[in-house]
């Protein structure tokens, strides 16, 4: 891609909340191996460089705190993870990447220093492979062809190590659930846009009140709470929702229901259907009489989802398998196999919009449909 197609997504531009963005631990290793490519190929030294963002239309302009050579072969560059206004436990954190050639042909990743390693199935890195998730992996991989292209490289194929690392990573990583993920050694390379976008407790819940309201307008009867992008073509497509209709509610289910009632008892009227679309690992949580879903502030789903299975009478060691899992992502994937599957998470989403139902009366009905990842349902289609 011609880098100048690409327009500048400025960090100095303040989020809709009024706080400040900030780069992914994912855009700040892509710009780390950026800066280290150049040097190992063109000698060198980026004081900046360009990233480009995973939406393909823009690009992240990124400091480079620090590139040298470590010896013949190897070269590291730094730099400085700015995670905006967010409370990030990553913010201010040293992210680095060592980068050297390969006989391979190919670009191999490894973790470096203060960088996990997994060591359980389930999430969307194989056992074994650094915690580096695939959007980030894309970015780097982006990031070395660009550097390619530009020096006009005959071998476009060349292969590179690049090991991505933290410093004080572990430490770190230990305020994270990355030991109780089975992510060993260190934090996770992350990131689905590139983009941190700051979602501070008082400013991001006063933001939803004015979704809410503004989804309510000219007499709505039908409105989507998602917490994340999980759901959204499925509000548009199936249910044939208009943008404004669907609120991302992040982590506050509790308190969007409230504004929720709150607004319908000033209008004095009833909502026919709330939908509630989302992955279980957050909503599953309601189960447990959790309505702030923020990993900080809850466990984990796998236990709702295991005492489910029992009450449906699930073999025995199947609601074990699925109660010690890592991720209700893993345990999704065991239950695959099992016939019982469907009924399991149809019977989870009636019960989450039970939970639901009691605490906004002034909606007649509210539906849950639960979605994998991939944005696949699980229980009612």
């Amino acid at each position: 891609m011609d880098q100048t197609e690409l327009a500048e997504f400025d960090l100095g531009v303040l989020a809709p909340n009024g706080l400040r963005r900030g780069r992914t631990t994912g855009s700040c290793a892509a710009a780390a191996v950026k800066a280290a490519i150049c040097l190992l190929l063109r000698g060198e030294h980026c004081t900046q460089v360009q990233v480009t963002l995973p939406d393909g239309a823009h690009f992240l302009l990124v400091p480079i705190q620090d590139s040298r050579r470590l010896d013949q072969h190897t070269v590291r560059a730094e730099v400085l993870k700015d995670g905006g206004d967010d409370p990030d436990n990553t913010h201010g954190a040293t992210i680095f990447a060592e980068v050297r050639r390969n006989n391979a042909g190919q670009i191999r990743f490894f973790a470096g220093v203060g960088v996990g390693t997994v060591t359980q199935p389930g999430l969307r890195v194989a056992v074994g492979e650094p915690a580096i998730n695939p959007i980030p992996r894309q970015m780097m991989r982006q990031a070395v062809f660009e550097v390619l292209v530009k020096g006009a490289r005959k071998d476009r194929d060349e292969g590179f190590d690049l090991t991505i690392g933290c410093e004080n990573g572990e430490a770190i990583a230990k305020k994270t659930f990355n030991p109780r993920l089975g992510i060993l050694g260190g934090i996770s390379i992350l990131g689905t846009s590139g983009i941190v976008e700051p979602l501070s407790l008082a400013s991001w819940i006063a933001s939803i009140e004015v979704y809410v309201r503004v989804a309510l307008g000219d007499g709505a009867q039908n409105v989507a709470y998602l917490p994340g992008k999980i759901g959204r073509s499925y509000a548009r497509e199936v249910l044939s929702l208009p943008e404004k209709r669907v609120v991302q509610i992040a982590n506050f289910l509790g308190d969007a229901i409230d504004f929720l009632q709150r607004a319908l008892d000033e209008e004095q009227r009833q909502l026919d259907t709330l939908w509630v679309l989302g992955h279980p690992g957050k909503l599953a949580k309601v189960l447990d009489g959790v309505w702030d879903t923020h990993s900080s502030r809850s466990g984990m789903a796998m236990g709702c989802v295991a005492r489910v299975a029992a009450e449906l009478g699930i073999e025995p060691r199947m609601v074990q398998e699925i109660e010690n899992a890592n991720t209700v992502e893993a345990a999704m994937e065991r239950l695959k196999s099992e016939a019982g599957a469907q009924a399991l998470w149809m019977e989870i989403e009636r019960r989450i919009a039970e939970r639901i139902c009691g605490r906004v009366p002034a909606a007649r009905r509210v539906e849950v449909r639960l979605f994998d990842l991939s944005g696949n349902t699980l229980g009612t289609p």
